[in-house]
């Protein structure tokens, strides 16, 4: 009787290992921030003032250099906001907003530049897709 009894708390010991929780998965970024997909805030966004100096893809990464007024551009906070919308064309396409929040009453014009992660705006199926982003003069290519 006693075999039994071990087998039996051994068998349950064996039945709860397999029940534990896997690792959560941590998405290590070489860029600065992630882009929020959410259309509420991206409909709820303001266009703030500033100009667009620079923008650049490397990797997954789109780096952006953006001048406004200010006293101190490391006191900004930049965003980049997908709609969560895909146009259903070849390549696909995305709509973006970056919003800028600058409280500065300065009259210097600063510049600030900040890298956004774009993996979560990959499609499954292509390896590509167009970046809209209101206020930019032409649309962006993704390659992923």
């Amino acid at each position: 009787m006693k075999y039994s009894k071990v087998f039996s708390v051994l068998a349950l010991c064996l039945l709860l290992f397999n029940f534990q929780c896997d690792e959560d998965e941590v998405i290590y970024s070489d860029c600065d921030t992630l882009v929020i997909v959410d259309n509420t805030a991206y409909e709820n966004s303001e266009s703030a003032n500033y100009s667009i100096v620079n923008y650049e893809i490397e990797g997954d990464c789109l780096n952006i250099e953006i001048s406004s007024s200010g006293c101190d551009a490391d006191a900004w906070q930049l965003s980049l906001i997908d709609s969560g919308s895909v146009a259903e064309s070849f390549p696909p396409q995305r709509y973006l907003k970056l919003e800028l929040f600058n409280n500065e009453a300065c009259l210097a014009v600063l510049t600030k530049s900040q890298s956004f992660d774009l993996s979560s705006l990959s499609i499954e199926g292509t390896t590509e897709v167009v970046l809209n982003i209101e206020g930019f003069e032409e649309s962006i290519n993704y390659t992923y």
